[in-house]
Order: C-alpha cells, then sequence, then structure tokens
C-alpha cells in the first residue's frame, strides 16, 4: 500500500511534533519531515517531495501563505493544506489565491485532520465547517453590496461605463452621448466613486462582471 507521504510545517516544536506523531498513528499516513520557516519548508519540499503539506499560516520570518504560494508554483504536484488557529475571512481568501486545497481550524478533532488529508490527497478541496460559513457570509454580504452599488448608478452613468468598458476614451464618449468632455469626465469619477473602483481598467471588468454589455 502507498502511503500518503506528509510535511507537517509549524514554528511551533511541540505543535508540529504532536501533529507528526498523529499522523504516524495510521498505516496509510507517513509523516517524512518536519519545517519552522519559509526558507525550510522549500529545501524541504525540494527533498522529500511530500504528497501533502499540513502547514501552519503564521511562520517564523514570513507567512505560511507565503509559502503555500511558492510552494504551489515550484512544485504543482504537491497539495497544502492550510491548519491554523484564525478563522478570519481574509486569510482564507489568500490563502485560496496562494492555491491551498484545504483550510482547517487546529480546534478540530484528530479523526476531522486525518479525513482533510485523505480527501485533499484524492483531489478534493476542503474548508473547515466553520470557515466555510464565514466565507459564504462574507460572499453574501459582498454580494449585496455590489448590487446595490449597481443600482446607485444612474441610467446615463450606467452607458457611460459601457463605453468606458468597450475602450472609448472621454472624448470618443462625449460624441457618442452628446454631451461635453467635461461633462463626461464628471461622470467618469462619479462612477469609480459609486463602485468604488481605482480606475478604468477596474470599471471595465466591473461591467464584463456584471454583464451591462447585454444591458445596453
Amino acid at each position: 500500500m502507498n502511503k500518503i507521504r506528509l510535511l507537517v510545517v509549524d514554528d511551533h516544536e511541540i505543535v508540529r511534533l504532536g501533529l507528526m506523531h498523529l499522523l504516524e498513528q495510521y498505516p496509510d499516513l507517513e509523516a517524512v519531515d518536519g519545517a519552522s520557516s519559509f526558507e525550510e519548508v522549500l529545501v524541504k519540499t525540494d527533498q522529500w517531495r511530500p504528497d501533502v503539506i499540513l502547514m501552519d499560516i503564521r511562520l517564523k520570518g514570513s507567512s505560511g501563505i507565503d509559502a503555500c504560494r511558492e510552494i504551489c508554483n515550484r512544485f504543482p504536484q504537491v497539495k497544502v493544506i492550510m491548519l491554523t488557529s484564525y478563522g478570519d475571512e481574509d486569510l482564507v481568501m489568500e490563502s485560496i489565491f496562494a492555491g491551498a486545497k484545504g483550510y482547517i481550524l487546529k480546534d478540530v478533532g484528530n479523526d476531522e485532520i486525518i479525513r482533510a488529508v485523505r480527501a485533499v490527497y484524492r483531489g478534493e478541496s476542503l474548508l473547515d465547517t466553520v470557515v466555510t460559513t464565514k466565507l459564504l457570509d462574507r460572499m453574501r454580504r459582498s454580494g449585496k453590496k455590489s448590487n446595490d452599488a449597481l443600482e446607485q448608478l444612474t441610467e446615463q452613468e450606467k452607458k457611460v461605463l459601457v463605453l468606458i468598458a468597450e475602450g472609448k476614451t472621454n472624448r470618443e464618449i462625449a460624441k457618442t452621448v452628446f454631451l461635453s468632455e467635461k461633462t463626461v469626465r464628471n461622470y467618469v469619477s462619479s462612477i469609480l466613486a459609486k463602485l468604488n473602483l481605482a480606475n478604468r481598467t477596474e470599471a471595465a471588468a466591473y461591467a464584463a462582471k456584471k454583464n451591462l454589455f447585454k444591458q445596453a
């Protein structure tokens, strides 16, 4: 039977050794080594090429998220699970964007950790139940705010937004909607402020996301 080979990364030695001891109790798992820092985890990942890494989100002098991102870039076959005490939604999103396949809290039971390892090894993505609930709540709030922001735009502003997304300059927009260039500049500033966007590129991406081309 091929064992799932794991690297355990935590800057607290007692936690790291405890996790390694736990993993060794299961015949299908093998804790090949441990690491405590960004540099060490990269070296040992290259050395051992583990199947799964259990990664603390806080490391000595660096972030487990940064280490996760680097590992996923260098060793795409290695799957990373963030194991942490922090259920903050921002950290969850950062971890997912960094390439983590799982995010579970340290206060879960041993059985949950083992199930997570096996699930991620099989190619599944996994989030702790508490973390998932928080994340979905945030997404719902974000979606509602986004829709509310769009509703703040006037019909003329929506037309200008679509024209921005089409790559037209203020002068070209002015000719299209029969307004002065100065008035168009004011519309653009208003649109960016209402949608909390930084520039025309973000405005174009927002219009595409909201399918405003179909509505125009």
